[in-house]
């Protein structure tokens, strides 16, 4: 319904900004989508919005939930700005299909460019570690997150759990 909504302002002239671009890539961001989320990443190309840090973050969680982690890693990679969430969006791609060891990589990288990582991304890697049964990195993260303050909260601390499980 989204998508064909869109589609009508497309027709009717209605140019769409980024914030109509990041909320129909949200619908589009299951498998049986993908079609429509490819013809949206052109024409997000077309008005120029790829550079945007949302419009592109919105790009990589699509693909990365389409299941395309390779479009969701170019995407992503082509990103002049990227932030916590960006970063977040792309480890949580990689760790959802069975990429930990790539996840684990990202995550040194975005620290290494000075993005300190968020709940999300602790509760994505630790995840990570879990499916890769990387328990001598969970537990280099674990750390991290007494660090940050994170291990009172009630989700990273379930995400902690399932890793050492």
């Amino acid at each position: 319904a989204a998508f064909q909504l869109f589609q009508k302002m497309d027709q009717e002239g209605v140019i769409p900004d980024k914030l109509t671009f990041v909320s129909i890539l949200s619908a589009c961001a299951d498998s049986t989508a993908l079609v429509e989320g490819k013809w949206l990443h052109a024409q997000i190309v077309a008005s120029g919005f790829e550079s945007d840090v949302m419009v592109g973050t919105a790009l990589v969680n699509m693909y990365g939930k389409c299941g395309r982690l390779e479009d969701a890693r170019r995407t992503f990679d082509k990103m002049p700005e990227r932030n916590a969430v960006s970063w977040s969006v792309i480890i949580t791609a990689c760790a959802r299909h069975g990429h930990g060891k790539e996840a684990l990589h990202l995550f040194q990288q975005m620290q290494l460019e000075g993005v300190n990582p968020d709940r999300v991304t602790f509760i994505s890697i630790l995840s990570a570690c879990a499916s890769q049964a990387i328990l001598s990195e969970g537990k280099r993260m674990h750390a991290g997150v007494i660090a940050r303050g994170f291990d009172s909260d009630i989700v990273v601390g379930t995400a902690l759990i399932n890793m050492y499980g």
